[in-house]
């Protein structure tokens, strides 16, 4: 048997069991030997009965003295009984497994491993973990370091560990594909060792070592992969030449109501050195709220427009379409540039007359002849799915061309995290805000403080004439999460407007109609609705100047840099702006964590604490398309991607380019082991 051989090709795992490991995703004996442990038990101290002390968790050679079934005063059924070695006697129990009476009968040489404790005034092993001996068989479920694994039903950790025993003494060797030069240089234990010893490690060390053998090689693989996409796409030519116009692009830039910041102008150098070269550019913009992320595309459209091409930038949501529509259509209005709008709902039948598309995911599916587009732009790009973003480059591009392509992205992404998962992509960072934007003032709202915060709301309604965000996880209660644990938006509107009876509120969420929302958007932002409730569908595209009160229910649900975001839709007038963060726990850790909002961090900052606190999926949310999963690897671990990264383009630089990257195993299958 190999690496491809079927699961159900080993001995005891007929059908049934088939079927449980693919609920794992196990298939193949690979999807087996790559199961690895969440966990270990440390059952290293072995003893004997007589020195075995109350609080020690122990492992004991013995022989059953006796096992019976009894009942407890509460009516449970407990099995109790004696084992023995030479040192002395001593009582198990264990509850609710009547079958163990029929196997652990007296004269069974057992191992056990557990806490010694107390059962009544008895000292005892109460539960133990036990595998009978049996000949030479040595104990792996009692004895030393033992793995834990990821369960299902019906699949014990217990089970697993006996599968992959046996698999790893009765299978082929695997292939070891990283040149021995490598393995030295990173200290790193062959492919063979590391998942002997990942799944049957002498000590913790020896797993840990292992573990990093193989993230080192899923990163790297990752890598390599991103470096060969890049290296690709460079084969490719322009669609168009494009030419920048130095002195009207300065004059367009000089006649804008702002100066940019230093982080927009170097953006836009590069952006602009990008569109010079003989290769299409491929860039992703990374921006904290409101820092400018459009007006740097906008300078892109219009050096397409004064070279005779056209524009195409794609938003995840009809609310963001518009919002970019009409900043654009104001930015242009003194030039002859003509910009068009394209959703779901929205069909424009002169498209020759256009320069800049600009529309969702509807610009793919439309029967749109785009004849003359130099640049596509697509914004919150994490938002597509990979092969929505590549039909859409695909459908304006020809044979051996592509156009230029800027991503964008509101979300913070720490730095080592943005290098690894869009490496194929350039770079660039707006990490600074335009000048004149108010510091948003932030306060994390107990439970119990709740009530009285929503008075200091209505008094500023009242007064000032405010205007409200508030923002709820999600749209409709669920049998899982009741409203103890997430306010519901629906719910929640129908209680504020019981609380705010004089107060004119909408409701905005992603079930309704492209034009409910647009009433119901534009209500707000002519003042008509005082109080907007909804869910983090604001989290983009809704500008709204006089907004100044953002209130985000359940915050403990979302990541820092999410709420950071949503906070972002404050802020933008000249009037003083507040964020209420209201989670619904009271636990110390939840309040800690959000009260790093408090301090004035940036989203960047955010994002990287978030990172070291929850892991990536505060991030980027459990539901983003085409971000890569890790397996073994993890985000966290900064220095790993770093090592990893530098030898992926140790490599490309010295051209022993690998022919191929398993990336969805994890295994890099070598062009060439003579990498130096």
């Amino acid at each position: 048997m190999n690496f491809q051989s079927s699961v159900s090709k080993l001995p005891q795992v007929g059908p049934s069991y088939a079927l449980r490991l693919k609920k794992l995703g196990i298939s193949t004996i690979k999807d087996l030997l790559f199961h690895l442990p969440h966990r270990y038990l440390d059952y290293s101290r072995a003893s004997v009965i007589q020195r075995a002390r109350v609080g020690e968790t122990v492992t004991l050679l013995a022989k059953i003295v006796s096992l019976k079934n009894q009942y407890t005063k509460a009516g449970r059924k407990m099995q109790i009984g004696q084992v023995e070695d030479e040192s002395g006697k001593l009582t198990v129990v264990w509850f609710n497994q009547s079958f163990l009476v029929r196997s652990l009968y007296p004269g069974v040489t057992v191992s056990l491993a557990g806490k010694i404790g107390w059962f009544g005034r008895v000292k005892a092993l109460v539960s133990p973990e036990y595998e009978i001996l049996r000949g030479a068989a040595p104990a792996i479920h009692t004895k030393g370091i033992v793995p834990v694994y990821p369960e299902t039903a019906g699949l014990s950790s217990k089970w697993l560990r006996g599968r992959i025993l046996k698999t790893l003494s009765t299978i082929d060797k695997p292939e070891e594909y990283l040149p021995k030069k490598i393995l030295v240089t990173y200290k790193l234990p062959t492919l063979s060792e590391a998942l002997q010893t990942i799944h049957f490690p002498d000590e913790l060390n020896t797993a840990k070592k292992a573990y990093k053998r193989l993230a080192f090689e899923e990163l790297l693989s990752l890598h390599l992969t991103s470096l060969k996409r890049k290296k690709s796409r460079q084969k490719y030519s322009p669609y168009f030449k494009i030419e920048i116009l130095r002195k009207e692009v300065d004059n367009f830039i000089n006649k804008l109501p702002f100066v940019l910041t230093a982080g927009q102008q170097k953006a836009v150098g590069e952006l602009l050195g990008d569109m010079q070269k003989n290769y299409p550019m491929n860039r992703l913009l990374e921006g904290d709220v409101g820092s400018g992320k459009t007006i740097v595309a906008a300078i892109g459209a219009f050096v397409a427009f004064l070279n005779g091409y056209q524009t195409v930038i794609m938003a995840p949501t009809q609310i963001l379409a518009q919002q970019h529509f009409n900043t654009l259509s104001e930015l242009f209005s003194a030039y002859k540039i003509r910009v068009g709008l394209i959703t779901s709902e929205v069909v424009i039948k002169d498209l020759g007359r256009i320069d800049i598309f600009v529309g969702t995911h509807a610009l793919i599916h439309k029967k749109i002849n785009f004849d003359k587009v130099a640049l596509v732009v697509i914004d919150e790009q994490h938002r597509f799915g990979v092969e929505q973003r590549a039909h859409l480059v695909k459908k304006i591009g020809r044979s051996i061309y592509s156009p230029h392509t800027l991503t964008m992205t509101a979300t913070p992404i720490p730095r080592t995290v943005a290098l690894t998962a869009y490496g194929d992509l350039d770079l660039s960072l707006l990490s600074e805000l335009p000048p004149g934007r108010l510091k948003v003032a932030t306060w994390v709202i107990t439970p119990a403080k709740r009530e009285k915060a929503f008075e200091w709301v209505a008094e500023k309604i009242k007064k000032d004439k405010a205007q409200v965000f508030v923002v709820c996880p999600l749209i409709e209660e669920s049998a899982k999460e009741t409203m103890l644990s997430v306010r519901a938006v629906t719910k929640e509107f129908a209680e504020l407007k019981k609380s705010f009876k004089s107060t004119s509120i909408g409701l905005l969420h992603g079930r309704l109609k492209a034009k409910e929302k647009d009433v119901v958007l534009s209500a707000f932002k002519a003042g008509e609705i005082k109080m907007l409730v909804s869910t983090p569908v604001v989290e983009v595209g809704i500008d709204v100047p006089k907004a100044t009160i953002m209130v985000i229910e359940g915050a403990e649900r979302f990541g820092l840099a999410t709420l950071h975001q949503l906070r972002g839709r404050v802020g933008r007038g000249q009037t003083k702006s507040y964020c209420l963060i209201l989670p619904d726990s009271k636990a110390l850790k939840v309040a800690t964590r959000l009260k790093a909002l408090e301090k004035g961090l940036s989203g960047f900052e955010l994002a990287e604490l978030d990172l070291k606190l929850r892991g990536p999926g505060e991030i980027f949310g459990t539901a983003q398309h085409g971000f890569p999963e890790l397996t073994v690897a993890s985000w966290q671990d900064a220095e790993l991607i770093k090592e990893s990264r530098d030898l992926a383009e140790s490599i490309f630089k010295q051209k022993h380019l690998l022919k191929q990257v398993d990336t969805k195993n994890c295994f890099l299958v070598a062009g060439s082991h003579e990498v130096v």
